[in-house]
């Protein structure tokens, strides 16, 4: 995969509205681009990020947007939020609701605040035909019943760092799955087996951009341009060409965002 081949790579989960990107956030889209990342989905995680999203969204033609809250905001997402959230929704490149779900490993919102926003904002995607960008810590089961009550069918476990039964449990759903660049790093061999695994078709590429650099570049910003880095890794793992990495996983990208009108 050469420096001159056309856009053929999705980051589909990226915090560009993050202030480590405001001092060169155009260079940062440029410099994807550049290695073949034509598109990437600018994540809302709170009421303020979700409006940054949608404004992202609308100024970058290659930015598509989410709008969500973190469920470490959780306590502090009112109503009038969750209101304001229904009609950033509705903005025309907003492609999904999230990142939304549980993390009960940081515990930064009480539980029960949680699972209640939880299911409000799976209830919202249903409601408005959105898929889900699930966010799952030390929380599975719950996770999992939650989106089962709310009979959610379109859904993406993002970062994705469990075990066989978790990612069986989603595959089982029909759900997809996506991978950041923490798979690059010495001691991730039972992330890197999960990737080995994981059916081609249900498997999308992440950064979660500016967190999780990739291995030789921890410390330091991560940004959508390593999305390539994170391709050549799992051809590499799965014994395939980068080529073929890209071609699946951002077929799977614009099926699942439903992003079949753009050209990559």
């Amino acid at each position: 995969m050469s420096n001159a081949l056309p856009a053929a790579l999705i980051d589909t989960h990226c915090h560009l509205d993050f202030p480590e990107f405001d001092a060169d956030r155009a260079a940062v889209l440029a410099r994807a681009g550049e290695k073949g990342v034509g598109y990437v989905i600018n994540i809302g995680s709170s009421l303020a990020g979700s409006r940054n999203s949608v404004r992202l969204a609308e100024e970058y033609d290659n930015v598509f947007a989410t709008v969500g809250c973190h469920p470490h905001d959780a306590k502090d997402c009112s109503d009038a939020d969750t209101a304001e959230l229904r009609v950033l929704a509705q903005a025309g490149k907003v492609v999904a609701i999230g990142e939304i779900g549980l993390d009960y490993y940081r515990n930064l919102s009480p539980h029960d605040s949680q699972r209640t926003l939880f299911a409000s904002l799976l209830a919202l995607a249903g409601e408005l035909g959105l898929p889900a960008v699930i966010h799952s810590r030390d929380a599975h089961e719950e996770t999992l019943g939650i989106l089962k009550e709310q009979k959610i069918e379109r859904a993406i476990v993002h970062c994705f760092g469990s075990d066989e039964k978790f990612l069986r449990e989603c595959l089982d759903r029909g759900y997809y799955v996506s991978f950041t660049c923490n798979i690059t790093y010495k001691k991730a061999d039972q992330l890197r087996q999960v990737v080995r695994n994981v059916p081609l078709e249900r498997m999308c590429l992440e950064t979660d951009a500016p967190y999780l650099s990739p291995e030789g570049f921890r410390g330091k910003r991560n940004e959508p341009s390593f999305v390539r880095l994170l391709a050549e890794e799992v051809a590499r793992i799965r014994g395939t060409s980068v080529e073929e990495i890209a071609r699946a996983t951002t077929e799977n990208a614009k099926t699942f965002f439903n992003l079949r009108g753009i050209s990559v």
